[in-house]
């Protein structure tokens, strides 16, 4: 959907899936992957959308600097093997990671 580089200059692929779900609704979800190696994608499914249309247009107009945040949360979680904040309020207590807003 949208490609952007990382602070050292990897391409990185931003774009969205769907997850399997009985839910209706925020069923499509961010994921990132290196630019060609769909496996070690990263899921980031705390950013969800209604429909694969509106996670288009949300990723076409989001900044490489946005991005970038994001991606190095993600990354930050996935070293740590800390998930995602789990939604249902069954939350896990989590240290900080390194990544700021700018």
């Amino acid at each position: 959907m949208k490609t952007f580089r990382d602070d050292s200059g990897q391409n990185w692929v931003a774009t969205a899936t769907r997850e399997d779900t009985q839910r209706h609704h925020g069923t499509w979800y961010l994921i990132f992957h290196p630019e060609g190696d769909l496996a070690k994608k990263l899921d980031v499914a705390e950013v969800r959308w209604q429909t694969r249309a509106t996670a288009e247009r949300t990723l076409r107009t989001m900044s490489d600097f946005e991005l970038r945040r994001r991606l190095k949360s993600a990354i930050a979680r996935h070293t740590a093997r800390e998930g995602p904040t789990l939604v249902e309020g069954e939350g896990v207590a989590r240290g900080r990671t390194s990544v700021n807003a700018g």
